[in-house]
């Protein structure tokens, strides 16, 4: 049992908002681009977490990346991990709101009426008070709701697989390449809730280790085959957040499972992100519980209040910029670890990795500022 919660908690923050913009990609620049995307991208996730891992477990304090980077690196690149850390989350807890109210308003604004603020406020009022309640709450919930998932998967599947037409999946737009990046990368990193699985796992390094390997890849084969299902089925009417395109091609009976599907997968994800940015000014800049808990819960609600709201911008900026320079951060990190424990090592990860971030940060703002 304690695998498994570690297990959903994991993947639960992994699997998040990220899947919905990923059919949207996919319908852009061609699911086999995006396939090659994942197997790469996947790889890099899995290595990143893993180097973090270590780290948390070769610390005995109780730290995020900000306290590891001031341990290990400097004052300085605390502070700056803590920048990075809280735009990656505040960014993410966004992407939440946009998309978890929007289901949210789908689904039940027919039968109740009501806008799409008002289910966004509602999404938000619950997932604060878990973040606010801790992590006990959360991991029963996570295991619960992870469980709930996947059968729902299997049931939407099941309800779309007869529309699906494998002629949508055959195109390939290179002028579109660069698009899915920073939204996959979005999709599968789930680095900022490692000490927190630490923590459950009371430093249990094997089982660590097989937690973040199993999460991703589990991760990466519901992606592919939430997008080979979504875009195979509406093709052309593929949106931005993936279901409601579905309807469109479909017909909204069909789909409501799907709008359900949404609001569990952002739901989650929610859930762990916002403990654990409360966390990070917790532990790592000793802000009082309910200070904390307020800025990582309501920050996010204000920028949607005052208006960032374009999902696919949000989630693309977030993963290639604030995630892209948090794995450079994890790398050097890393490395000083190592410098401080160990006899130095030479690899040449500490140099691969970190050009794949610098060149995926350029790519995707000349994109963002070209498109």
């Amino acid at each position: 049992m304690k695998f498994l919660k570690a297990l959903a908690v994991f993947a639960g923050t992994v699997i998040g908002v990220g899947m919905f913009g990923l059919p949207y990609v996919a319908f852009k620049a061609g699911f086999f681009v995006v396939v090659l995307y994942f197997l790469f991208m996947s790889v890099v996730a899995i290595t990143i977490h893993l180097l973090l891992g270590k780290v948390a477990l070769g610390t005995r304090e109780l730290h995020r990346l900000p306290g590891y980077a001031g341990k290990y690196l400097s004052s300085r690149w605390k502070n700056i991990s803590l920048l990075v850390l809280g735009l990656g989350l505040t960014g993410a807890l966004l992407a939440y709101l946009i998309v978890g109210g929007k289901f949210l308003s789908f689904l039940f604004s027919p039968y109740f009426g009501g806008s799409n603020l008002i289910y966004t406020l509602l999404f938000f009022s619950a997932g604060a008070y878990l973040i606010f309640r801790g992590i006990r709450s959360i991991s029963q919930v996570e295991l619960a709701l992870l469980l709930f998932f996947f059968a729902i998967v299997i049931l939407f599947f099941v309800r779309v697989y007869s529309f699906i037409n494998l002629d949508y999946l055959k195109d390939i737009d290179l002028s579109y390449f660069v698009l899915p990046y920073g939204v996959v990368l979005f999709s599968l990193w789930g680095s900022a809730i490692i000490p927190e699985v630490k923590e459950m796992l009371g430093g249990d390094s094997k089982t660590l280790k097989k937690v973040i390997i199993s999460g991703i890849l589990l991760a990466t084969l519901t992606y592919l085959f939430f997008i080979f299902t979504v875009f195979g089925a509406s093709g052309p009417f593929t949106s931005e957040e993936a279901i409601s395109g579905l309807a469109r091609a479909l017909g909204d009976n069909i789909v409501k499972l799907g709008f359900i599907f949404g609001i569990i997968t952002c739901f989650t994800s929610f859930l762990t992100l916002g403990l654990t940015l409360k966390k990070v000014l917790w532990y790592d800049f000793n802000l009082s519980p309910n200070l904390s808990w307020f800025i990582a819960c309501f920050f996010p609600l204000f920028l949607f209040l005052v208006g960032f709201r374009k999902f696919i911008e949000v989630i693309g900026l977030t993963g290639a910029v604030a995630i892209g320079l948090e794995g450079l951060i994890i790398v050097f990190l890393y490395r000083e670890f190592l410098r401080k424990k160990l006899a130095p090592k030479m690899n040449p990860l500490f140099y691969i990795l970190p050009l794949l971030f610098v060149l995926g940060i350029a790519f995707e703002i000349f994109y963002f500022i070209v498109r």
